[in-house]
């Protein structure tokens, strides 16, 4: 019989009270109350590597930082997220490189059953999340269970990502809309102002 954890990861209705399950959550919950009351970077970087189940080279988090479990959690290399980034990771949430998160992002893959009497019982589920590299989310971004979003997209501040999104797009809103594409002249005139600066 499959225990409740596997059902979670699998994406099944699981019952959030399990005791395996709450035995993880407890952990988590230890770990990002040290993180966040640390000043020490290093102290803080060590705890992020026994919460995470990957923390890349490089990756950086400002607190507060919240999670569920912490072990679903797959960050790449150069990872930057900027204050009170909250990642609920009841289904897996993989994050590339060179990824940057603006204050409050929030990446949320647990959902629950339409149907009400369902709902009620406690049974939930999930879905997970897929951040490309050198994704850009702006300030207060939420990224709905299920959504993948692809290289180098930028999401404006305040948007709502309730659809997949794909790579070399600038989106924004409420749902979050493709506004336009990133294109070669974009990156011209970027080069040319990294360059008045000798970088």
């Amino acid at each position: 019989m499959r225990s409740e954890k596997e059902r979670m990861i699998s994406g099944e209705l699981y019952l959030p009270g399990d005791l395996e399950l709450r035995a993880r959550a407890k952990f988590a919950h230890e770990k990002t109350y040290k993180f966040n009351e640390t000043l020490d970077k290093q102290k803080g970087e060590k705890i992020l590597r026994e919460l995470f189940s990957e923390f890349g080279e490089g990756s950086h988090i400002r607190p507060r930082l919240s999670v569920d479990y912490g072990e679903n959690i797959v960050i790449g290399k150069r990872f930057f997220a900027n204050y009170d980034l909250i990642m609920l990771d009841v289904a897996p949430i993989t994050i590339g490189n060179d990824v940057m998160f603006s204050p409050r992002v929030s990446l949320l893959t647990p959902t629950h059953p339409i149907d009400a009497v369902v709902r009620n019982t406690g049974l939930e589920y999930a879905l997970p999340i897929i951040i490309g590299d050198n994704v850009w989310l702006g300030g207060g971004v939420t990224v709905n269970p299920g959504i993948s979003i692809g290289d180098n997209t930028i999401v404006g501040s305040g948007s709502v990502v309730t659809h997949d999104l794909p790579g070399n797009v600038i989106a924004v809103g409420n749902p979050a809309r493709v506004l336009r594409e990133i294109t070669d002249h974009d990156r011209q005139i970027w080069e040319e102002e990294r360059s008045k600066h000798g970088i």
